[in-house]
């Protein structure tokens, strides 16, 4: 239950503030209460920003919705299971989706209270570096705090450009594509990326046609290109148009449709579609309270960090999360939280490796990576072992229908270290954990391969890839 504040409790005394209640700042939240830090929360939406409110949660119930509806339909006589007359509620999968975002952020809210944190709802707005005015959404001051330390956790939002002017009904973002009253006939998706990705998957699965424009020469272009081939392979075996190499010139509403231009090796084209979403990237939250008068330092609208201990160049505010950069994934935003108040606690911890981050989009098949690509350590000057095991030899991929996709181990040939993991496959973002856990470790090749793992399961093809790069592959 959020509290009410007057004016008689007005600068109170903190020694931890922090600006947003996503998975940056509330984490960052409930470890300050954990160490015995008074500490406030301020946020004007649900605590869990946008990760549990309209990204990461959400999104993957609606994705769990769509496989388990083209497993039914396209897999379940595979599996001896007919099902007649098979339909889907769009309106449900959408209310089930909000269902889940709304019961996870009121169990964020209950933590909060239970490690004896705050929370304020409103805009905070900098009067100083240890004080904080606090706005409702009519601008109107409710509150103002005193802290020792200020953390900034307010997080990105999409990127917006003048020639795809987003309006939220024909063109959208993210936000929007998780909550359309309709299913769209038609679907452009300017972005290839994890995002586009995954709602490509999901239109697509029920029905919708999709198309995917990329700029870049791959879809998902940050990871290896042998896995973005392969699910630029399987993405159109569901009849998704896929335009890589291509630049959008605009995207203009013209009555019920969207007309987007673009230029593909040379030549212009125009597409029409119901709905355009734009998914070409996000931009720091750094607008309207207070950072430019304070004098906290900015590069390419993100906060710049000391990424050992997340402070600012202003004594006493530090930052974290997606409002400093990239990568802009929750679970980075967790751990900078963390190692941010141990930092503040007088912790002084080993720096997160930012080379060792798990990297997932959820779609289907699933992708899932750490480390370096077999491109980026030949480039970084690395003599390299390669080891691939396809899903197709595997015995519990069989057994579960889910034979697409493979794992590709990359090992420094001179020592056998792991340079780098890349997953396509069934439960390849739950497998990626294994890889980044032997890379914190700095495991082999060899300690990999000898590493017993239960059979029959889906992990094995992690073993199996190590010894196809050692040349001792027993299946394959």
């Amino acid at each position: 239950m959020t509290k009410t504040r007057n004016y008689k409790q007005m600068n109170k005394q903190y020694d931890i503030a922090i600006l947003g209640g996503g998975p940056g700042g509330y984490v960052a939240a409930i470890r300050a209460g954990q160490l015995g830090l008074k500490t406030v929360v301020i946020d004007k939406d649900n605590l869990g920003g946008i990760c549990l409110n309209w990204g990461c949660i959400p999104t993957k119930s609606l994705l769990k919705n769509a496989e388990i509806y083209d497993t039914i339909k396209n897999h379940g006589k595979d599996f001896g299971i007919t099902a007649k007359d098979l339909t889907f509620d769009f309106k449900r999968i959408i209310q089930r989706s909000r269902g889940i975002s709304d019961r996870m952020s009121k169990s964020v809210e209950m933590l909060i209270k239970k490690n004896k944190v705050d929370r304020i709802r409103g805009f905070g707005k900098f009067k100083s570096n240890t004080e904080l005015n606090i706005f409702d959404e009519n601008s109107k001051q409710i509150d103002s705090i005193k802290a020792n330390n200020i953390i900034i956790a307010t997080g990105a939002r999409p990127t917006e450009v003048p020639s795809i002017l987003i309006d939220r009904k024909k063109i959208i973002t993210s936000t929007e594509a998780m909550i359309l009253s309709e299913q769209p006939k038609e679907l452009i998706i300017i972005g290839a990326g994890a995002i586009g990705i995954e709602f490509a998957y999901f239109y697509s699965v029920l029905g919708t046609k999709v198309t995917i424009i990329e700029i870049m020469d791959e879809i998902l272009p940050i990871e290896d290109k042998e896995v973005s081939q392969t699910l630029a392979k399987t993405f159109k075996k569901r009849k998704i148009d896929i335009l890589t190499g291509t630049m959008v010139e605009k995207a203009v509403v013209k009555g019920k449709k969207v007309e987007v231009t673009l230029t593909v090796k040379g030549e212009k084209k125009k597409l029409i579609a119901d709905i355009v979403l734009s998914s070409i990237g996000v931009t720091g939250n750094v607008d309207g309270f207070g950072l430019e008068e304070l004098g906290v330092e900015l590069y390419k609208n993100h906060i710049k960090v000391n990424k050992e201990t997340y402070e600012t160049n202003v004594p006493g505010i530090f930052a974290i999360g997606d409002v400093i950069g990239p990568p802009w994934l929750a679970h980075v935003a967790s751990h900078e939280g963390i190692h941010c108040i141990e930092y503040i606690k007088g912790n002084r911890n080993k720096p997160i490796d930012y080379n060792n981050i798990p990297a997932c989009t959820y779609c289907q098949p699933q992708v899932a990576s750490v480390g370096y690509t077999e491109e980026n350590a030949k480039e970084a000057g690395y003599e390299i072992k390669v080891g691939k095991f396809p899903f197709m030899a595997s015995g519990k991929a069989f057994a579960v229908g889910e034979r697409d996709g493979f794992v590709k181990l990359i090992f420094d040939a001179k020592y056998g270290e792991l340079l780098g993991a890349h997953i396509i496959g069934s439960e390849a973002t739950e497998l990626i954990a294994e890889l980044v856990m032997a890379r914190e470790l700095e495991a082999t090749g060899e300690s990999i391969l000898k590493t017993i793992h239960a059979h029959p399961t889906l992990s094995e093809s992690i073993m199996e890839a190590a010894a196809q790069a050692y040349g001792e592959a027993i299946h394959i």
